[in-house]
């Protein structure tokens, strides 16, 4: 066989070769092996992609549950942080994920509470070691917020981070309630058509030490307080009941201390990596 057989031999087994992985790649893509397809998409990202993240669909509704799925290229011991913003621009929740040794990494996100009420475009971002390495993903909620969306049972006054203090109140009804960090206080706004009595449960761990109530701005004598229980007699009109501890929880909830608690670590990581990136080596 001389050399000319021999090169056109090999253009016609190049080209074969070829047009079988193109047929076959594109079959992938077209077939019903969903897993096929998104494995050879998610190598084609990798390659020019540090981390890659997708949801397992683009739309929920209030209170589904959001699949969160995704891969780095390099794995090293550093967490993925995840960083979930609101259509506002506030700050939903952050996590850090732990990531597998296959690179890969997944998480759930539950959109029921008050963080998640609004209705809009959501941003999910990950980082992965440095800021630069970093990836997002937009998913849309729609649809209107449950009334039910946090908690609480009927006979409990909902408080700002999902917490519930049970109550009982006649001679009028309860229409808001909230915390007052200032004041160590919790105020329920209430809307009285007769002469009636509040009674509040709070645990310890979000009202102790009750001492003084307040209604309608002045202060009040006409309350039994027991075990961290206290019952306020109101007069007909009247629209808010401070009642004042030694103690209450933070107005931010601990969603917010998480936060926190979260950024600041990720910033001392990212620090101390970054320090000792430009240390002169011996």
């Amino acid at each position: 066989m001389n050399n000319r057989t021999s090169f056109a031999l090999l253009a016609v087994l190049t080209a074969v070769g070829t047009l079988t992985l193109s047929s076959a790649y594109a079959e992938c893509l077209t077939c019903d092996d969903a897993v096929g397809g998104k494995m050879a998409t998610n190598q084609m990202l990798l390659r020019d992609l540090p981390i890659t993240v997708w949801t397992d669909k683009t739309t929920y509704d209030h209170n589904d549950k959001i699949m969160v799925h995704g891969n780095v290229a390099t794995v090293s011991k550093m967490p993925v942080t995840l960083t979930v913003t609101s259509p506002n621009n506030s700050i939903v929740t952050i996590a850090q994920l732990d990531v597998n040794s296959d690179g890969s990494f997944e998480t759930t996100l539950m959109t029921g509470g008050e963080l998640w009420k609004q209705k809009g475009t959501y941003t999910i971002k990950v980082n992965y070691g440095t800021f630069e390495k970093n990836n997002k993903v937009l998913v849309e909620l729609t649809g209107e917020t449950s009334a039910s969306s946090n908690n609480c049972g009927s006979s409990e006054l909902y408080l700002k981070g999902n917490y519930c203090v049970p109550y009982t109140i006649t001679g009028g009804k309860v229409t808001g309630a909230s915390i007052n960090s200032n004041d160590k206080s919790i105020i329920v706004k209430i809307s009285a058509d007769e002469d009636g009595t509040l009674t509040l449960n709070p645990d310890k761990s979000v009202l102790d030490g009750i001492f003084m109530v307040l209604v309608d701005g002045q202060e009040w004598d006409d309350v039994e307080i027991g075990d961290n229980s206290v019952t306020i007699m109101f007069p007909v009109g009247t629209e808010k009941i401070e009642v004042i501890g030694t103690f209450v929880i933070p107005e931010f909830g601990t969603i917010a201390v998480m936060i926190l608690a979260v950024a600041i670590i990720s910033i001392i990581a990212v620090s101390a990596k970054s320090r000792l990136s430009i240390m002169p080596r011996y």
